[in-house]
């Protein structure tokens, strides 16, 4: 059976955000770790990242949202484990981002008008993890600001890494 691994970014996600949601509507959907808010400190996120993905041998897809998109690609560049696959939404433009291929499919989901990364920023980092790219459209950082909320899309997106 497949894990589904919520990897929050660097803030907490409102109650109606769509990450929060889709571990309320689905068992199989855990965080990893439980959104602890800023400040961001990388090395916790990636051994707590870690902790969940090695916790089990069952293949995790994982879940990541702005900065926690940051704390895949710092594992990814660290660690190996049970990992499929990747949704990475929204990843923010910061100079330490790892820019190495990923070891599993993944697809990163852009805004065309994120204030945290340009489209073209993001094309360009996906090419560089091999990722492909899903244009969101003008969504914002695809938060709770900006209206979302439900994100059937998202949950078909992540239907499509699961089934491989």
């Amino acid at each position: 059976m497949t894990r589904f691994l919520l990897v929050p970014g660097r803030g907490v996600p409102f109650p109606n955000h769509w990450s929060r949601q889709w571990t309320r509507a689905h068992r199989d959907h855990t965080w990893a770790p439980e959104p602890p808010g800023p400040p961001y400190v990388a090395g916790e996120r990636v051994a707590a990242l870690h902790a969940a993905i090695t916790a089990g041998d069952a293949p995790a897809v994982l879940i990541a949202h702005s900065a926690g998109c940051l704390t895949v690609a710092l594992w990814a560049a660290e660690h190996t484990g049970p990992v499929v696959g990747a949704l990475l939404v929204t990843p923010p433009d910061i100079d330490d981002m790892p820019r190495s291929p990923l070891p599993f499919r993944s697809i990163a989901v852009l805004s065309r008008n994120d204030p945290h990364a340009t489209f073209a920023y993001g094309e360009q980092l996906a090419g560089q993890w091999g990722a492909e790219v899903h244009d969101a459209g003008p969504v914002g950082h695809l938060d709770s600001k900006s209206g979302f909320g439900p994100w059937p899309e998202g949950e078909k997106l992540v239907a499509r890494l699961a089934a491989l």
